[in-house]
């Protein structure tokens, strides 16, 4: 497989599509041999955790965003926010990094290996969304400390959604906590969209609250990062007691330890946790569903060796012409696994899709 392999998944973008580094302060020491988007003769981006403190200071001083309003199946709509691929392109520019066109801000989907499509928004994130809206509730839950992982999750979409019906439906004194971790191939992707989106979910939802907030949107469509804003974005998350966690790098053993390990997702002894897995467009091809599905059981694994609660929720085509990659296969491989599989959604009109669930026996 070449690295300049790309494709392009005609109509799966749902509007716009787009390696400076993050702050890195864990990082795995070998690059594994087995994992996802293997490039002969190209070392994969190791495993890596990104401090949040070190990557507000390096966003820029205000983002440009707009609004996907979503319908969720006629029962109410959940607007949410996207830093504008044109404001990602215009701060590249200025910061005058590199030579030639970001990867992901041209015109390839994926650069196998370089660039793994987490500047889009697909339709099956959409679709997890709307399966997500059914269950939000656990949430709520103070039996089971709620944790989010959001593998592949470019403008993460469902944590976003999940994350602003967990602003309203969690009272300001719960007691729980919740730790939603977010992961993509690029470091890149993470710092220039991923979390930029989390703020703009958190701004939009107090702007009434907080009067330098209604300040900070003084411009239609932009939202001005001073300092003061992400002081206040930091001091929120504490009282709510909301963690937020980075990773980049491929898929692999390494990567596994790494997230199993965050501390921010540790609980106190005695404590339960309910994991949610979830993934949107991450088996495209062979060696990615391969790598994938490992990540997701071995994951799964730990939390039942724990005797904690985890299942995963993951949303993809019925087939990826040209490349090999199936949600068919994907749930053959899984019971092959000795996962329980339940298809709870399907998609026939335009490309097919679906979302399944899956949890360990």
């Amino acid at each position: 497989m070449s690295g300049n392999f790309s494709f392009s998944f005609s109509g799966d973008d749902i509007e716009d599509e787009a390696q400076s580094n993050s702050a890195a302060p864990i990082v795995s020491e070998s690059v594994p041999s087995a994992s996802a988007f293997p490039v002969p003769g190209k070392p994969l981006l190791p495993a890596t955790s990104h401090d949040l403190h070190q990557m507000l200071s390096q966003l820029p001083s205000k983002i440009a965003y707009g609004i996907l309003d979503v319908d969720l199946d006629g029962s109410g709509r959940i607007r949410l926010p996207r830093r504008e691929l044109w404001d990602v392109r215009v701060q590249l520019m200025a910061e005058d990094e590199g030579e030639g066109v970001e990867p992901g801000l041209g015109n390839h989907d994926v650069k196998t290996g370089v660039y793994e499509g987490g500047f889009k928004s697909w339709e099956s994130s959409v679709d997890l969304v709307k399966v997500l809206s059914l269950s939000k509730d656990f949430l709520t839950n103070t039996d089971a400390i709620p944790r989010l992982i959001e593998l592949g999750c470019g403008t993460a979409l469902p944590s976003l959604a999940l994350f602003q019906w967990s602003l309203t439906l969690r009272s300001n004194d719960q007691e729980s906590g919740l730790s939603i971790v977010l992961a993509d191939y690029n470091p890149t992707v993470l710092q220039l969209v991923t979390l930029p989106n989390f703020i703009l979910c958190w701004a939009l939802n107090q702007r009434t609250e907080l009067p330098l907030l209604e300040d900070a949107f003084s411009t239609e469509g932009e939202l001005e990062l001073t300092p003061t804003v992400l002081g206040a974005f930091e001091e929120f998350l504490l009282a709510r007691k909301i963690s937020l966690s980075f990773f980049s790098g491929a898929w692999s053993p390494e990567f596994i330890d790494i997230v199993s390990s965050d501390k921010s997702s540790s609980i106190g002894d005695g404590s339960k946790r309910r994991t949610i897995i979830l993934g949107a467009e991450t088996i495209y091809s062979p060696f990615a569903l391969a790598s994938f599905t490992q990540t997701i059981f071995s994951l799964m694994e730990m939390e039942k060796a724990q005797v904690h609660a985890a299942e995963a929720f993951v949303g993809a085509k019925k087939l990826y012409f040209g490349v090999g990659g199936s949600l068919d296969d994907f749930v053959a491989k899984a019971r092959e696994l000795g996962a329980n599989v339940e298809e709870i959604r399907e998609e026939t009109e335009g490309v097919r899709r679906g979302v399944v669930r899956c949890s360990l026996p």
